[in-house]
């Protein structure tokens, strides 16, 4: 096994490391001084048996032990500063590398979260990190220093004893090779471990996100066991890594420590015999034990790191990831374009759903400053259409256009600035109603806000909420009603005062009282603007300029309602339905 391909995925680290280099260079530099007080007390240990001990000299014992005392506060300074700074490192290199995932993240095709659970995606942008901030704050520094020391030991064994030395060295070998036996086998038990915690996560989030689901079914029981369940696997595989790590340490302790023994028992003779002093073997099984010590914290640390190699694989992947919705190099500047659309033959597949045509040979022109409806039964493909005109999807085959502009040659955002999306189901976030209702334009005033909210008719519920526009949501809302929610999507698309609006029946949590208040508010929003609305009840839409009706992924009709009336059967036994369910 290649140790450097090994390792390969922690140097990947590296680029967010190099902007921190001074720090580094500290750590180093505290690290280098540490060690070579380390190595030097050794020394120490050799003046304090030979001129103290064996010779009897008091004053010499003295001094050998303020040098002692010396260097011992020095080793704690610099092991102070080498541990800050390290730490340090550790802290801010993980927070880089969480904003670099996340701002990834940010920007992928909507398909990506098909295939990848959300659930999942957080476990690493926590689990993995903290594990990795763990790893480079606290296990790489111990590793740098046991690597250091461990050196450097052996080369005062070496100045001090070559005899002894090679019966240390001759144990080297042995202590190496359960290690990289044992340490991809640990690699792989990590990898396992990491991606079980985030199958527990991705359960219990999902779980507690459809909470009322849950209690409405009384299925508490059955979620609490498929969990353990969840939970007990992830045990099972954590205890198998344990395992192997634990008997990893303890062949490598078994193997350091009858080393050392066979050496003892060697150099005690020596001493007996009189071929060395005792002072120059207190030296030599002080820097033995260093040795000791550094192989048994590498053979630890080891297995830390193919954990770390193991998270750090998990978010590169994240990191790496490349949108397949993005701007060209030069994008079409459509700022000055006339707000009209057109689907030019559009056949598209959901990537997860790949041998099933959602859009099948669409012709379909929505002309500018007028209003399109899209209807037909569920499935039909109107929530696609959306998709394709926001760009959230390029189509497999044919052309959206913005203009004449191809929506691929169009820079994403850009194109999105010119629409504003109300959708059925009203996506708020955890904050303030002013923050929500701000949320595509941030740096409106608040009297641009109320303006929206009253031509949303918001304002009056929201004045009596505890802190009126400050009041805070809660997560995805929770504390406001279905209609309440809606008014406050609608509030934000009026005041992103957009080109286009797309209305995903943008009333249909509203109480009649409240829908006909907003129906007049939508009806200014909506002239001289391109509008496409999905409509559910024909009743909404029965003023359109075009309503186009759609089945199974194609268009089957367009026109008017009265003209549909007659010349769609589809739309005439919806409409029949609809009228007849509201008489």
């Amino acid at each position: 096994m290649n140790p450097v391909r090994n390792f390969s995925p922690l140097l990947q680290l590296g680029k967010f490391m190099l902007p921190y280099s001074k720090h580094w260079l500290g750590a180093m530099v505290a690290l280098l001084i540490t060690a070579g007080i380390t190595l030097a007390i050794g020394q120490g240990v050799k003046r304090v048996i030979d001129n103290g001990f064996v010779a009897g000299s008091v004053s010499q014992l003295n001094q050998a032990i303020i040098v002692l005392l010396i260097m011992a506060s020095i080793m704690a300074i610099g092991t102070f500063t080498r541990f800050y700074l390290v730490s340090w490192l550790g802290e801010r290199v993980m927070a880089d590398i969480r904003k670099a995932v996340f701002d990834n993240l940010i920007n992928m095709h909507t398909s990506y979260f098909e295939t990848n659970r959300s659930g999942e995606i957080m476990s690493r942008l926590t689990t993995d990190t903290t594990l990795l901030q763990s790893i480079i704050g606290s296990s790489f520094s111990m590793a740098l220093r046991s690597v250091v020391t461990t050196s450097g030991a052996l080369v005062m064994l070496f100045v001090t004893n070559v005899k002894l030395t090679m019966i240390i060295v001759a144990a080297v070998p042995l202590i190496l090779l359960p290690v990289f036996l044992f340490g991809r086998r640990v690699r792989e038990l990590a990898r396992k471990s990491q991606d079980s915690i985030a199958e527990v996560g991705s359960y219990a989030g999902e779980a507690i996100q459809q909470i009322k689901t849950v209690q409405a079914y009384n299925q508490q029981g059955h979620e609490s066991g498929a969990f353990s369940g969840e939970v007990e696997r992830a045990f099972q595989v954590a205890l198998n890594r344990i395992r192997q790590r634990a008997f990893l340490i303890a062949v490598v302790i078994m193997l350091v420590f009858g080393g050392l023994s066979g050496m003892l028992w060697v150099g005690g003779h020596d001493v007996i015999t009189g071929v060395m002093t005792g002072g120059e073997l207190g030296a030599f099984v002080f820097y033995a034990l260093i040795v000791a010590m550094g192989a048994g914290t590498l053979s630890e640390v080891y297995g830390e790191l193919q954990r770390a190699i193991g998270a750090t694989e998990r978010l590169m992947e994240l990191l790496n990831a490349r949108s397949e919705i993005y701007a060209p190099e030069q994008p079409s500047d459509i700022s000055a374009s006339q707000a009209c659309l057109s689907l030019r033959q559009i056949h598209f597949n959901y990537p997860s759903r790949p041998e099933q045509e959602a859009l099948s040979g669409i012709d379909l022109e929505i002309p500018s400053g007028k209003i399109t409806a899209l209807v037909g039964p569920s499935g039909a493909g109107k929530s696609t259409v959306f998709e394709m005109l926001l760009r959230f999807y390029d189509p497999t085959k044919g052309q959206v256009c913005y203009d004449e502009t191809d929506l691929r040659h169009t820079d994403p955002q850009q194109l999105r600035s010119q629409m504003a999306l109300v959708a059925q189901q009203p996506a708020l976030f955890t904050g303030s109603v002013l923050d929500n209702i701000r949320y595509g334009k941030p740096d409106a005033s608040e009297a641009q806000v109320m303006a929206a909210a009253k031509a949303a008719y918001a304002h009056e519920f929201i004045i009596q909420l505890p802190d009126s526009y400050n009041s805070y949501l809660g997560e995805r809302g929770v504390r406001l009603s279905g209609g309440q929610k809606q008014r406050i999507a609608i509030a934000r698309a009026i005041l992103n005062d957009p080109q286009i609006l797309l209305l995903d029946e943008a009333t249909s949590a509203l109480d009649a009282e409240s829908e006909e208040a907003i129906k007049q508010g939508l009806h200014n929003l909506m002239i001289g603007r391109t509008t496409v609305i999905i409509a559910h009840r024909l009743s909404t839409i029965v003023h359109a300029d075009q309503i186009v009706v759609l089945d199974k992924g194609q268009v089957v009709a367009t026109g008017r309602h009265e003209e549909l009336l007659s010349s769609s059967s589809l739309y005439a036994r919806l409409s029949a339905l609809q009228f007849q369910e509201q008489s």
